[in-house]
């Protein structure tokens, strides 16, 4: 196999002329993005290269705490991305998304480094880390989008769930529909990749292992277990926490707690 090619800081720097781009993009055309791509971009050089610094410390040391305790970091940080972007503040909806990212992503993580993949122990930084910041990451937009829909569309539609429950209805035939589309609107990215993937476009991982040598039928094979993991992983973690939040959006005498902004 090929020996993958070192890239020197200049050929990285190099790079930032996509950057360049999108900034004059949004300039010209007063997009408003410019502050937005600005702090990406410092947050994507500073936060891979800390991972990149971290990753060597753990393959080095192979200790089964610094992986676990890098993976909660992990949960924690797309804990606060989605209370970033999912600005509710009358339901109380982060401590059981917490719980449920956590257990669901790690028994994720495990099933596919210790039983598919077979490594040992299951805990191996270059397998378990990985598996876990895909499932993580995915995941995490696929929540952020479920919740915000379902907040929104019980706030929009409050008059017609309410009507259902004045009919007889209880809180779940009341927003049966709202529900079922908050799930729908977070599962079809994961979909729609699927989709596409081979046909296209080539995944991140798949790409990696082929550039560092890998033959391609053998990544192959770990990108479809990639995505299928993270189908599941996003089904399971987005109808655990909508079922739980939904029943928070709903009082003890099932009436609709969140009101008008």
């Amino acid at each position: 196999m090929n020996r993958i090619i070192d890239i020197s800081t200049a050929q990285l720097l190099l790079a930032l002329l996509f950057i360049l781009i999108a900034q004059a993009s949004s300039f010209i055309y007063h997009l408003g993005l410019n502050r937005d791509i600005t702090i990406g971009t410092i947050r994507t050089f500073s936060q891979l290269f800390l991972m990149g610094y971290v990753l060597t410390f753990i393959l080095k040391s192979s200790s089964l705490w610094l992986v676990v305790s890098v993976f909660l970091v992990m949960v924690v940080s797309a804990l606060f991305i989605v209370k970033g972007r999912v600005k509710e503040k009358q339901i109380a909806y982060i401590i059981p998304t917490f719980l449920t990212m956590l257990i669901s992503y790690f028994a994720t993580a495990l099933f596919v480094s210790g039983l598919i993949v077979g490594i040992t122990p299951w805990w191996d930084p270059r397998y378990f880390i990985p598996a876990g910041g895909m499932v993580i990451g995915n995941s995490m937009s696929a929540l952020a989008i479920a919740l915000e829909r379902l907040f929104r569309d019980l706030r929009v539609e409050r008059e017609l769930v309410e009507m259902k429950l004045t009919l007889g209805a209880n809180y779940r035939e009341a927003s049966d529909d709202i529900f079922r589309k908050a799930i729908r609107a977070g599962m079809i990215p994961s979909i729609n990749a699927m989709m596409g993937v081979g046909l296209v476009f080539i995944p991140g991982m798949m790409s990696g292992q082929i550039l560092a040598g890998t033959d391609p039928l053998i990544a192959i094979r770990y990108q479809i277990v990639v995505m299928l993991m993270l189908v599941g992983s996003t089904a399971v973690t987005s109808v655990v926490v909508m079922l739980i939040v939904r029943r928070r959006c709903f009082g003890s005498g099932e009436e609709v707690l969140l009101t008008p902004r």
